[in-house]
């Protein structure tokens, strides 16, 4: 099976491309790949795939042969992929994924060229970081592949080095996350002693931040009724014997943000598991630990579920985008600080659309028998 190695901000997985290969039994092809001792290494397998709908289907698998929904990081990849290889000619293109269909535009630098300052100014211009350059980044919907015929001209055209997604709709609704708002109210009343989790918010963010976890201010922020249910945003519960504030949000896979006071501190491979298989969580949990440094930034860990600690998670960063915002802590703009580097993050609440802007890279090629 020939296949690429990725990754986006050190989220890694390996990509095989299914118009060429076919892959019998993913799931295991997928934990085969994944060993970082035995195998390729990397925090999953993306399958590549012709779509009915859409221009590409991605199918993604975690490093424990569970099947995924949707990846943030890895479809940004999967963009890179397909320009790179020739299989599109187009910067803008769509992408099915098994939490509906995700459109992304494509930046491309010339194939000599080195990351350079771009969009000073623009409405789609910001600051993301990748392995060791931060540069500001625009987005274009221009196509400089084709030449007068309007035939690809491949040496010419560049590669793609960053890519704009429009992420959705994030959902809030603890029925569609999921989250068992029983087993909520049990973790709720064990942490009624007095005990008031500590907050990774710093005294800025604080200080600018008003309350929204009531029902009639979070429908206020949209003036529509748009989030409907009863969203967990700022609730206080007892996971581990320790207490935490949670805001739960699904980027078509869900995601639980629990601000804290240290983040790098954090004894993550202890209290992530505790969360990902929390009774609270059905379907377990992504769980993004964060601690907000002002309005426009915030620092973050994530536990995969299915792959344990990631250096970056795409949809978990627009999670926490979307939680700070709904506590008040940021604006509605804010780069996101990984272990992996940095990705720019929108939440547009009148289109009700995040937008994640961040590079995709290629480690290399490469044959495995399986």
């Amino acid at each position: 099976m020939k296949f690429t190695k990725m990754h986006g901000i050190g989220n890694d997985y390996v990509y095989v491309n299914c118009f060429e290969e076919t892959v019998e039994n993913p799931s295991d092809v997928a934990v085969r790949v994944s060993d970082r001792h035995f195998g390729i290494g990397s925090d999953g397998l993306i399958l590549i795939k012709p779509s009915l709908k859409a221009d590409f289907q991605m199918e993604m698998y975690n490093a424990d042969g569970s099947l995924g929904a949707m990846c943030g990081n890895g479809i940004r990849c999967v963009a890179k992929y397909v320009y790179d290889h020739g299989l599109t000619d187009k910067t803008q293109i769509s992408v099915e994924t098994g939490s509906g269909i995700k459109y992304l535009e494509l930046t491309v630098e010339p194939s000599d060229a080195r990351p350079r300052q771009r969009g000073h100014g623009t409405a789609d211009s910001g600051s993301v970081k990748g392995n060791s350059d931060t540069i500001d980044v625009s987005v274009s919907d221009k196509n400089d592949s084709k030449n007068d015929s309007g035939s690809v001209n491949v040496p010419a055209r560049g590669t793609v080095r960053y890519v704009r997604v429009d992420m959705g709709a994030p959902i809030l609704d603890p029925e569609q996350i999921p989250v068992d708002l029983e087993a909520m109210k049990k973790c709720r009343a064990l942490s009624f002693g007095g005990q008031q989790p500590d907050l990774g918010v710093s005294s800025e963010a604080a200080s600018a931040s008003s309350p929204v976890a009531d029902q009639a201010r979070l429908s206020g922020l949209f003036g529509d009724g748009r989030l409907g249910g009863n969203p967990v945003v700022g609730e206080t519960v007892c996971i581990a014997a320790d207490v935490f504030s949670i805001t739960c949000v699904s980027m078509g896979n869900p995601h639980c943000i629990v601000p804290v006071k240290d983040v790098d501190g954090l004894v993550i491979e202890k209290i992530g598991p505790a969360f990902e298989n929390h009774p609270m969580f059905p379907d377990r949990v992504n769980t993004e630990f964060i601690h907000v440094i002002d309005r426009n930034t915030v620092q973050m860990r994530v536990w995969e579920r299915g792959s344990g600690e990631t250096l970056a998670c795409g949809t978990g960063a627009c999670a926490v985008a979307v939680a700070s915002i709904l506590n008040g802590w940021t604006d509605d703009r804010l780069t996101v600080k990984l272990r992996g580097g940095d990705l720019l993050i929108e939440w547009d609440r009148e289109k009700n659309t995040v937008y994640m802007t961040g590079p995709a890279e290629t480690v290399f090629e490469g044959e495995i028998c399986v």
